[in-house]
């Protein structure tokens, strides 16, 4: 019987476990979590901070889901070593649980901001659900905000802002939100739909320190000395990979865990899945990263699919989509819009715009506001992997239609 242990119960953990148990059936799966609960809805926990949901449409398996598969659950238990010459993993209280293969599922821990009294009551960083709780609390109280990091976690705190009538100030580096993937154009777009609730975006600024009184939170100061009042702040300047316990194994890393379009690493029967993974994009043809919650279901089961299987089953081939929903208009990003060697861009109204990134001629990415029709068609060219950069015009047509393309063997 082959024995299975996946650290993080994550949606790619838990993927993974679903995958291994109907591929192996007859194994033993082990799943540990330093979570104090089953598998939730990452993606809804934003709406559970802005005061949109309740708690009970968030999560998705009771321990008793796993328990009916013959999956053993260890919630709040912290890995501490994994020793892969033996093939055992050592928890916090002196466990020692064995493997066959491993899959390294822990994703990341929000990087805290490098100032003073960065860790004040008021401070958030959104990751857990346990993060949710807090942050509602927190802003249904707050008066003034203050949001760090022009991505697409910290837009999430912005929302929460808004949603719960806390006034809001967005300090951003540069001069606009998420400046790798959208031009001034597509970003003032999403300012005003930050000013319309109650958000007003602060360029080419910062956090240098907080203020703060008997511990709590009352002041951000940019690099500047310009002083915002709050008492509530969020900050999400990106991930720390959660990999200290791994300790000084010979495992492959670059800004995080490498691994092939099998989800295997570099040593043998370890594998790794989601957020943590810099992995092999095929219709890339490059490491890449992706943080979305579908990339990091699809990569689970494709390490399940090969852990069980004596060979290479299957590749990762995945385009990914990012979704915003809080403003009047839509917002989706997909593939990988912030790299590529060229582009094309249009703006159809005050609410509607669209860029996409090519690479070596192929689309590799882009980011739909207001109309998301096209998504459909530009994520089949990237996965068709057609030569279409020199046909932009027909790509930015208002309505886009792929037969208006020319027929890859006329190019």
């Amino acid at each position: 019987m082959t024995e299975y242990v996946i650290i993080g119960d994550g949606i790619s953990g838990s993927s993974a476990a679903e995958t291994l148990r109907e591929e192996d059936p007859e194994s033993s799966i082990t799943v540990i979590t330093d979570e104090g609960e089953a598998l939730y809805n990452r993606i809804l926990i934003k709406e559970h901070a802005k005061g949109k949901l309740p708690e009970a449409p968030i999560s998705i398996h009771e321990e008793d889901w796993y328990a009916e598969r013959d999956i053993e659950l260890s919630l709040n238990t912290h890995v501490t070593g994994v020793d892969t010459d033996e093939k055992v993993v050592h928890t916090h209280e002196g466990d020692e649980i064995g493997y066959d293969k491993l899959l390294i599922a822990t994703g990341g821990t929000p990087t805290q901001l490098p100032v003073d009294d960065s860790d004040a009551e008021g401070i958030h960083h959104f990751w857990t659900f346990q993060d949710a709780r807090k942050i509602r609390e927190s802003a249904e109280a707050a008066e003034k905000g203050v949001i760090v990091g022009a991505g697409l976690l910290g837009i999430d705190f912005a929302a929460v802002c808004g949603a719960q009538g806390v006034e809001g100030k967005y300090l951003m580096r540069g001069d606009r939100w998420w400046r790798y993937a959208l031009s001034s154009e597509g970003a003032e777009i999403m300012h005003e739909g930050m000013r319309e609730v109650g958000v007003e975006p602060v360029f080419d600024s910062g956090v240098d320190r907080f203020e703060t009184d008997d511990g709590q939170v009352v002041a951000a100061i940019d690099p500047d000395g310009e002083r915002h009042e709050c008492d509530f702040a969020g900050v999400a300047i990106g991930l720390t990979f959660n990999t200290e316990y791994l300790g000084d194994i010979d495992l492959e890393q670059d800004n995080g865990i490498v691994v092939d379009q099998y989800m295997q690493t570099n040593l043998e029967d370890v594998y790794a899945a989601g957020d943590i993974t810099r992995f092999y994009d095929v219709l890339l043809g490059e490491q890449a990263q992706n943080g979305s919650w579908g990339s990091a279901k699809e990569q689970g089961r494709i390490a399940g699919v090969n852990m069980a299987a004596d060979d290479e089953a299957e590749e990762f081939e995945w385009v990914s989509s990012y979704s915003i929903t809080h403003f009047d208009f839509p917002f989706l990003s997909f593939g990988h819009p912030t790299l590529g060697d060229d582009h094309a861009e249009r703006k159809y109204s005050d609410t509607e715009w669209r860029r996409i990134a090519f690479k070596d001629g192929k689309v590799v990415g882009g980011v739909l506001i207001g109309d998301l029709a096209p998504q459909s068609k530009l994520k089949q060219l990237m996965r068709e992997q057609r030569d279409v950069a020199d046909q932009k015009e027909v790509l930015l047509e208002e309505t886009v239609d792929l037969d208006d393309l020319a027929p890859p063997q006329e190019q």
